[in-house]
């Protein structure tokens, strides 16, 4: 058990992958009953939990925010300024291969000791940092990535017709910049399922840069110049990942290819 202190700490989770199911796990096992979680899914607003987070802060408790985006006009910013409510994230301005990912910063915060942080945790971590390429760059195995990959996306609520419709879409796949950068287009928004049928790793074709365009928007993953790039044409987005080297951009709402492969030709050119 982690020190009684954290019993006035009260975390909220956010958007549901492999790595918020593994954080849920990690307090069930040293913290239990001192955290919310509607199983929201990605791109969740603290805004969600607005009356329970209020609540939590009236009793004296400590609030902890875990990948829950803040709006400009978030009402918490004074507790924020004064450590009585606390972001653990790993996105945007956050991201990056030298910073902790959210698992990392919850595993600090609970002052947990070294022995309990067990492989799973080592591949949860990589694979929040940078997908399929951070798993092989810190040794896994074909197993372990497979494994580690297929939760992901169960976590994330992937269906069997969204991984087929994803194979589908992959073999329509279009090569763009002289084979640079490939496009899919998919017919629904659960983007990890291209992605993961894409990497060689998992039997896929391979990419460099990858251009998955899906009904509510667009997700890039490659190179870090282009991902920056893209965040700074489009800076209502959001990105992360290994960066500078790799990472993910992705953006809610329409937005027309052209520009997109406009940006990523001029980012790879410099």
């Amino acid at each position: 058990m982690t020190d009684a202190h954290h019993d006035r700490d009260k975390f909220f989770l956010g958007g549901r992958d492999l790595e918020m199911l593994t954080i849920r796990q990690l307090l069930d096992e040293h913290l239990p009953g001192c955290y919310v979680d509607h199983e929201l899914s990605w791109g969740a607003t603290a805004v969600h939990y607005a009356d329970e987070i209020n609540e939590a802060l009236a009793e004296g408790l400590r609030v902890v925010l875990i990948e829950l985006e803040l709006g400009h006009d978030d009402p918490w910013r004074d507790e924020i300024a004064a450590g009585r409510v606390v972001i653990v994230d790993h996105h945007d301005e956050r991201a990056g291969a030298d910073q902790p990912t959210a698992l990392e910063q919850i595993f600090a915060l609970l002052d947990l000791p070294r022995a309990a942080w067990k492989r799973w945790h080592v591949l949860v971590a990589a694979n929040d940092r940078g997908h399929v390429f951070e798993l092989q760059a810190m040794g896994a195995t074909t197993e372990e990535i497979v494994q580690v990959r297929a939760a992901d996306r169960s976590s994330q609520g992937a269906t069997p017709e969204e991984e087929a419709s994803a194979r589908e879409a992959i073999g329509r796949r279009e090569m763009l910049l002289d084979g640079d950068l490939t496009v899919v287009r998919l017919p629904h928004g659960r983007t990890s399922t291209a992605a993961d049928a894409m990497e060689t790793a998992l039997g896929g074709p391979g990419y460099h840069n990858l251009l998955i365009l899906t009904p509510g928007g667009a997700t890039f993953f490659g190179d870090g110049t282009a991902v920056q790039a893209l965040h700074a044409r489009l800076p209502n987005s959001y990105y992360g990942g290994a960066l500078p080297e790799r990472g993910f951009w992705g953006i809610d709402g329409e937005v027309t290819l052209d520009e997109l492969v406009a940006t990523i030709q001029i980012a790879n050119s410099k």
